[in-house]
Formats: C-alpha cells, sequence, structure tokens
C-alpha cells in the first residue's frame, strides 16, 4: 500500500488483483484472477465427499462386520465401535493443532489423505484374508463362541485406528482450506463464500446417500474386501484430483501471533501458578498500563491470576494479556452449553450400532429375492437433511424471521434446542418399535430362535432415522455456527475442534454406559440388556434410559442457555 503513490495509475488493477492474506503454490502473492473461488473449491468439495464415502463406509455397518466376521458379541461389537468413532472425532483436536502451529492445511490434507488410504488398504487385505467362516459359529437355534486368527483381529484394528489418525488430520483442515478459497473482504467472494458451506454440507450428505445405498448391499451381499476396497480406491482417486488442484488454490500466509492452542493453555497454566499470587504483586507500571486483574471481565475471576506476574518477573511469554485471558474466558464459557450436549451426542452414537442390530433380526426382504442391508436403513438420515434442509432454509426460517424480526429467524441455541428436543422423540419412537419388536418375537415362538427373522417389517424402524435426521439439521449445523461464532476470530479452529470433540466424549460415555450396563445386567446367570440373542434382550430399556438421559440434558441445556450472553460480534 505504501508504495501505491508512486505507481502508474494503468497498474492499480495489478495491486488490486493481489491478495495480501493469500499465496499461491510458488509463494507469490496469489492473483484473483487465476487462484481460488470455485473452480479450486470444487477440488476440495471433491475429496471431502470421497472422505465421508469412505469413512461412513466403515462405521455404518462395522458393528455386523465386528459381530460377523470378527466373532464378537453385540455389546462388545457395540463398545468398539463407540471407542473408534470417539477416537475418530477426538483426533481433530491434534491434526488442527499440528496443522496451524508446524506443518500448514494443504501438506496435512495429503498427508492424512495417505495415512487414510494405507488404513483402508489395510483393511481390505485383513478381510480378504483367509479367517474361521461364521455360519460355522451360528445357527437358528444355538450362538456358540468362535474367533478368527489373532493376526486377523490385530492387523484389523491397526488399520482401522490408522483410518482414524488420517481422519483426524483430514476433518479439520479440508473445510478451512476450501472456505480459505475464497477472499471474505471481498462482497462478491464473501457470497460465493457462504453459499460454500451449503454446498459442502449437501454433498457430503450425498457422498453418505450414496455409501448407505450401495457400498453397505455389496459388504452384506458381495464380499466385505471389495465393500473396503471401494472406498480405498475412491480416497484413492479423490487425493489424485486433489493433487491436481494445487497449481489453483490459495495458500493462508500464516501471521507472528502465537498459536490459538498454546495461548489458551498457557493462560491456565499461569493462573494456576499464580493461585496464591495477590493483587499487590503488581507493579504502579502494571496498573499503569492496564495488564491487571480489575479491568477483565467479571466472569471466571480466577483466570485473571494469569496476568500476574509473581516475583517481578518480566519475561516475554511469562505474563498473559488481557486479551489472551478474555479468549480463554470465551472458550471457557461455552463449556455448558458443550457439557449439556453430551446426551444428543450419545444418541447420535445409536443408529450405527443399535438401530443397525435392530435391522438386521425384522423382516427387510423386497419382492421374493432381494434383502435391504440393514445398515442401508441409515440413508434415511441423509435422505432427511437433504429434503429438510431446503424446507428449513426457505420456509421455516422465513416465517420465524416474520414472528422474531430475527435475520436468522431463531437464535442459535433456539435451534441447537429444537433438534435436541427432537432427538427425545426419536428415542421415543425408538424404545415403542423395539417393544412391539419384542412382542411380535413372543407372539410367534421366536425369543428362544436368536437368528430367525421376526415378522415385522424394517420400515417400522423409519421414523426414527427420519425424525433423527432432522434433529441433525438442527442440532449439528446449530452447534457448528454456535462454536464457530462464539469465539474470537483467530481462535475458530480451537471452537470447531471442540465442537467435534462433542461427538467424541458421546461416543466414549456410550461405550462407558454400555459396558456397566451389560456387567450389571448380565450377572448371575441374568440376561443381559444387549444380550446377542437380541429377541430375549431389552434394548427398549436402553432407549427409554437415553430419552430419560436426553431429557436430563435438555433442561440442563435450556438452563444455561437462559443465561447465555451472546458474543457482540454474533449476529443472533
Amino acid at each position: 500500500m505504501a508504495h501505491s503513490g508512486i505507481l502508474p495509475h494503468a497498474h492499480t488493477p495489478l495491486l488490486d488483483d493481489t491478495l495480501d492474506s493469500a499465496v499461491d503454490y510458488k509463494g507469490r502473492p496469489a492473483r484473483r484472477c487465476s487462484s481460488g473461488r470455485w473452480r479450486s473449491a470444487c477440488f476440495i468439495i471433491g475429496v471431502e465427499v470421497a472422505e465421508r464415502f469412505a469413512y461412513y463406509g466403515i462405521e455404518s455397518n462395522l458393528i455386523n462386520y465386528l459381530t460377523g466376521r470378527l466373532g464378537q458379541s453385540m455389546a462388545t461389537a457395540a463398545q468398539n465401535v463407540n471407542t473408534w468413532s470417539g477416537t475418530a472425532s477426538m483426533l481433530p483436536l491434534l491434526g488442527a493443532f499440528v496443522a496451524d502451529s508446524y506443518v500448514g492445511r494443504y501438506p496435512t490434507i495429503v498427508i492424512a489423505s495417505l495415512l487414510y488410504i494405507l488404513g483402508l488398504g489395510l483393511l481390505t487385505v485383513s478381510a480378504v484374508l483367509p479367517s474361521f467362516n461364521p455360519s460355522h459359529c451360528q445357527t437358528d437355534k444355538e450362538i456358540s463362541s468362535c474367533s478368527p486368527p489373532m493376526l486377523q483381529v490385530i492387523l484389523f484394528f491397526f488399520a482401522l485406528y490408522l483410518v482414524a489418525v488420517g481422519q483426524g488430520g483430514h476433518k479439520p483442515c479440508v473445510q478451512a482450506f476450501g472456505a480459505d478459497q475464497f477472499d471474505g473482504k471481498n462482497p462478491e467472494e464473501s457470497k460465493a463464500k457462504s453459499s460454500f458451506f451449503n454446498w459442502w454440507y449437501f454433498c457430503m450428505s450425498g457422498g453418505i446417500l450414496i455409501n448407505s445405498s450401495i457400498l453397505n448391499y455389496i459388504q452384506d451381499n458381495l464380499n466385505w474386501g471389495l465393500g473396503f476396497g471401494i472406498p480405498c480406491t475412491t480416497m484413492v482417486a479423490a487425493l489424485f484430483v486433489f493433487l491436481l488442484g494445487t497449481k489453483t488454490y490459495r495458500y493462508s500466509v500464516k501471521g507472528d501471533e502465537k498459536n490459538p492452542f498454546l495461548k489458551i493453555g498457557w493462560v491456565f497454566v499461569a493462573a494456576i501458578k499464580n493461585w496464591h499470587t495477590t493483587d499487590s504483586s503488581l507493579t504502579d507500571e502494571e496498573v499503569a498500563h492496564g495488564t491487571w486483574p480489575h479491568q477483565c471481565s467479571h466472569k471466571f475471576k480466577f483466570l485473571n491470576k494469569a496476568l500476574l506476574a509473581p516475583d517481578g518477573s518480566k519475561e516475554d511469554g511469562k505474563v498473559c494479556s488481557v486479551s489472551d485471558v478474555e479468549e480463554a474466558k470465551s472458550v471457557l464459557r461455552l463449556f455448558p452449553i458443550w457439557a449439556s450436549c453430551l446426551a444428543f451426542a450419545i444418541v447420535f452414537a445409536q443408529p450405527p450400532t443399535f438401530f443397525t442390530k435392530q435391522g438386521v433380526t425384522m423382516d427387510r426382504s423386497i419382492g421374493s429375492g432381494f434383502k435391504v442391508p440393514a445398515a442401508s436403513l441409515q440413508c434415511f438420515i441423509s435422505l432427511s437433511i437433504l429434503l429438510f434442509v431446503p424446507i428449513y432454509d426457505r420456509i421455516l426460517v422465513p416465517t420465524a424471521r416474520v414472528l422474531t424480526r430475527k435475520p436468522s429467524g431463531i437464535t442459535m441455541l433456539q435451534r441447537i434446542g429444537t433438534g435436541m428436543f427432537l432427538s427425545v422423540i426419536a428415542m421415543v419412537f425408538a424404545a415403542l418399535v423395539e417393544v412391539q419388536r419384542l412382542k411380535t418375537a413372543e407372539q410367534y415362538g421366536l425369543v428362544d430362535i436368536p437368528y430367525a427373522t421376526v415378522p415385522m417389517a424394517v420400515w417400522w424402524l423409519i421414523p426414527q432415522y427420519v425424525i433423527f435426521g432432522v434433529a441433525q439439521v438442527f442440532t449439528m449445523v446449530g452447534l457448528q455456527e454456535f462454536f464457530y461464532d462464539e469465539v474470537p476470530n483467530e481462535l475458530r479452529s480451537v471452537g470447531l475442534s471442540l465442537y467435534l470433540s462433542i461427538f467424541g466424549v458421546g461416543s466414549f460415555l456410550s461405550s462407558f454406559l454400555i459396558s456397566v450396563i451389560n456387567k450389571t445386567t448380565g450377572g448371575d446367570g441374568q440376561t443381559s440388556w444387549f444380550n446377542d440373542n437380541l429377541n430375549q434382550a431389552h434394548l427398549d430399556y436402553f432407549y427409554w434410559l437415553l430419552a430419560g438421559l436426553s431429557t436430563i440434558g435438555l433442561s440442563t441445556y435450556l438452563y444455561s442457555a437462559r443465561s447465555y450472553i451472546y458474543n457482540s460480534t454474533s449476529t443472533t
């Protein structure tokens, strides 16, 4: 800018054509006309669709692989699915830290994709290894115990968690890198950036829908090697496409500011170190510069201790600034909302586990020779999302806008709460359907025949899938927006990582609940709620329990939301 006064007027458009905040693949200032925007974003959306296709190609039917090919009990398999899913949802915290602090988003995406491909390749190998025949372990009359070779089990779980590591680097970087292709300071590109997030979510749901409708059928009816090999091939092709766009991408320029993870962490460390330090340790100079606790906000006053400099230490980095402390507080004040959403996250873990096992026992036939894969019913979640997003955006929001006079129609917290309420309804439906399924099994004398098909159409499960899909439109998208908007700009990667961690912790809690309930109800010769024979089990009790926990979570959420004060920069 300093040189603009001495340049000829004819060269001014060249200045306008370059971006200060981004460079091209050679490290030169990025030119608006030849980099970024939709041309680059399409490459990035493509790799995300492939990644979601691959991830749900594993998760949606994993419980059937564990109980079938690996011979695990239903309770153990559900715990393993939840533990893996929770780990995959928590690792983005580490991935975001590595990308923002050391590697950068583009290299992280490439490295994570390679790990992903390696993991999927090893999964494919583990699936095609000669192993025991699961049909020898189960009959209509009884369940017998048998296990595959230990080498196959070790290889499978190593590959599975390698995929989780790849996802941990991929997930926090791809969407942010896609948004980097649009200049938020340019009015035209700013509109395109908003549209990018809509198409991102739409295309991602489309990838999940394709997986649920096609890949699950291949896994159930053809073979698992092909079922894992197709996602692997898809990820290879997606990485190739992503690399084709290398010359067109805009790469963010990192400033000299401290990493947000480290800044927040140091505030808590400094506050603990200075726990017994009093305000009298402040010097007149510090008071004059305003670096003292009384000029901070009144919430979470214990963090103000991070502003103190005991023993007169003035070393750079040893004393936190007021802005550092306020940023830490802005993250900490999200905790009540974060914690109260954990019950929703526990419910979120059920479709790929117990919902799917429910469907396995029911009549899934269409016509005379085709059976719908139980895991494919998850496509109704994606379908409800794809259908309801336009309804929400084009009908509900304008109607609410007239009533509330708010630009967004309803606030972010109202949107999240609506989805949480719907998740309670979904679990009530699930419990009622399971009660009816157990009654039908008893009426037809199938209680002691574990693998017999209960003469009750699998379509009875559709309402719980659809209601939960609509709940996701409210709560999932609302949480993304909330945790993005309610933190300072430079901490938004932290905010989105916190959003993802809700579902990681929720999966771990689901696994913990299953473990405790299985040990409590299955001891002393009693029948566990999660008995391998679902006709003797009581998933209905578990669903009622989750409905109760979700109601408690919703009540806690409403209490926290009532007293929550939005960030001054937030639009709602």
